[in-house]
């Protein structure tokens, strides 16, 4: 998948736990382990605002697109 969810290394700069995180965000773990691992088909606008509201973010900071055909 070109879109990659750099949710571990803003956690790691935060100091956060991905289970602090989940609950902050009101997501279950499995979910947001399903967003770090790339699996997820589809991220909810509400879900990135949380995140990025949590992690004193920008969408930026945690989206990454990279070109497979390269």
């Amino acid at each position: 998948m070109p879109i990659i969810l750099n949710l571990d290394v803003m956690l790691a700069k935060r100091k956060m736990r991905s289970n602090e995180l989940a609950e902050k965000i009101g997501i279950t773990t499995a979910n947001l382990s399903i967003l770090k691992t790339g699996k997820a088909k589809a991220v909810r606008f509400s879900t990135l605002e949380a995140i990025c509201e949590v992690l004193v973010c920008q969408p930026g900071d945690i989206l990454e697109y990279v070109n497979e055909k390269q």
